[in-house]
Formats: C-alpha cells, structure tokens, sequence
C-alpha cells in the first residue's frame, strides 16, 4: 500500500516592479471565505494582493517532489472589467499601447485592479471577479 500525501495551497499574486509577485500559503482547503480574511498579506512597498488562486498537490513515497493535480481560476479582489470594444470606443492617448497589445495577443478583456497599485492584465473566461470593498 502506498501512502499519498495530499496538501491543498493559495497563492496570493501582487503587482511587483516589472512581474507579478506571488506568496503561497498552506491551508486546510479551497475556501474562498477563508483565503480573503487570510489577506493580511503585503508584500513588497506594501503592495496588496489584486488576486488568488488555490492549488492541489500531491506526493506519493517514490515522488522526489509534489506535484500539482488540481488548479482553481484565478479569483480576483476586486477590479475593473472592459472589453476590447469599451476601450477602443473611448480612445484616449493614453490607452493606445493597451488597445494595441491587446489586438495582438487577441485579449476580448482586461481588468485593472487598484487594491494597492494598478495592476492591469487579461481577464480569462473562467476567472472570477469577487466584490472588494
């Protein structure tokens, strides 16, 4: 009989200067409720988490390392969604580069979340928006 280790984790992603930061923590299982009053988190300049998103691993006896069996969408804490359309119909100097990155990386959405600094990025199908004070 071989015993699986079975550990669930958040990972917690704030802006950082050029990437994203991420901080992971271990907890006892993928409960939204549990990992927002978990945010006491700030990383670097203070910076608070725009999102999460909770992982699965598992290790058996003969596994070197764990691996990741299960992966949730990418909860985010609040944010602004706009579309390709919105934000070419507005059409300001300033969101030229954004317009035309995301033409060519074929984004339909975006979200610019301001929990500490802007962070903005695409906005997949199967992520979800959670309301943020």
């Amino acid at each position: 009989m071989t015993d699986i280790i079975v550990r669930h984790f958040v990972t917690f992603f704030t802006p950082g200067t050029l990437v994203v930061e991420s901080s992971t923590k271990q907890i006892d299982s993928w409960d939204i409720a549990a990992a927002v009053l978990a945010l006491g988190i700030k990383d670097r300049y203070a910076a608070v988490p725009f999102g999460f998103q909770f992982t699965t691993r598992e290790r058996g006896p003969e596994d070197l390392d764990s691996l990741v069996v299960a992966t949730s969408p990418l909860y985010y804490l609040g944010g602004t969604v706009e579309t390709l359309d919105q934000l070419e119909a507005r059409a300001t100097e300033k969101d030229r580069t954004l317009i035309a990155n995301m033409r060519n990386n074929q984004y339909d959405r975006i979200i610019t979340n301001d929990n500490s600094y802007r962070w903005t990025q695409p906005l997949w199908a199967d992520d979800v928006v959670l309301q943020w004070p």
